[in-house]
């Protein structure tokens, strides 16, 4: 019996639209970002010449560890999902996937991530993986209804990428990455407190406190922001002032910071939504450009 090619194409339409809204519940964007830090840390940390094969195994360990722990965050925070204009459309809320498969996908990945990582890699890296799934999960997932400071609880588990890496390379996490540590989590103060701004209505209609939400003149949002900004102007010299990168690093972060600090100062009072887009798109850059200035000038990592 011939079936018919319409029906074919779309039952094939379904599992490919299937399979699209499975790997966007793990949060492409934010998974490699996650992946450039884990690889500044491997680079930095690890033996060189680099050995390419088990730096591809710890970014795939890492990589579906990361969208792992997103897809299950995805699933715990469904039903304010569903309330914010900006997350409405995701894959749980629009219907398009049921709680139940998210659950098991998330579970299914993240374990697959941590135990590749333990098995092919070694245990330090498995270890941290799992520490931070724990705490983005169990920690501050919850906190996000309890405390408008939960953004510096999210911070620790959103700067641990760089120490899944170095600990990849070597099975340890020296002064290196907990630097590289401190520099993400500090570049996280403003790139969220931005994104929280941009979306107070939502965050508040859904019932997440974030700082904006209940600091209605802002004032206590701009002054975290520009400490933050001001803490990126010292920490970021410190990998020069260890020898783990050059001169030229040294003056790309110091103008960086500069750079972020005036968007910072630019938030003024009261703060517009123009500025603080123009915030998030300052961050947005200045991470990826930090730590591939600090690779290129890493003579412990390229041989020029």
């Amino acid at each position: 019996m011939n079936v018919p090619a319409g029906i074919l194409s779309g039952v094939s339409s379904r599992s490919w639209s299937r399979w699209i809204d499975l790997f966007s519940l793990g949060k492409p964007r934010i998974v490699l970002f996650v992946l450039l830090s884990a690889l500044t840390g491997f680079l930095l940390g690890g033996s060189k010449p680099v050995d390419a094969v088990r730096l591809l195994q710890a970014l795939l360990g890492t990589a579906l560890a990361a969208a792992g722990s997103m897809a299950l965050n995805q699933y715990m925070e469904r039903e304010a999902d569903s309330l914010m204009e900006r997350t409405r459309r995701r894959p749980i809320p629009d219907g398009r996937l049921s709680p139940r498969s998210a659950l098991w996908f998330g579970i299914g990945i993240l374990t697959a991530g941590v135990g590749y990582l333990a098995t092919a890699v070694n245990l330090p890296s498995a270890l941290f993986a799992a520490a931070t799934a724990v705490w983005y999960l169990l920690i501050y997932t919850p906190l996000k209804r309890k405390t408008p400071f939960c953004f510096l609880i999210g911070g620790v588990c959103g700067a641990t990428p760089p120490l899944i890496g170095w600990s990849a390379a070597t099975g340890n996490a020296p002064v290196g990455a907990w630097i590289l540590f401190a520099i993400l989590f500090l570049w996280q103060i403003p790139h969220t407190l931005a994104i929280a701004c941009l979306y107070r209505e939502d965050y508040t209609r859904a019932g997440i406190l974030v700082l904006p939400a209940v600091d209605p003149d802002g004032a206590s949002t701009r002054r975290l922001i520009l400490v933050s900004c001001l803490a990126l102007l010292s920490v970021p010299l410190l990998p020069t002032l260890v020898g783990m990168s050059g001169r030229i690093y040294f003056l790309a972060a110091l103008m960086l910071g500069i750079g972020l600090l005036v968007y910072g100062i630019r938030l003024g009072s009261p703060s517009s939504v123009q500025a603080h887009r123009k915030l998030l798109l300052a961050t947005l850059a200045y991470l990826p450009i930090l730590f591939v200035v600090m690779l290129l000038d890493a003579p412990a990592v390229f041989l020029w």
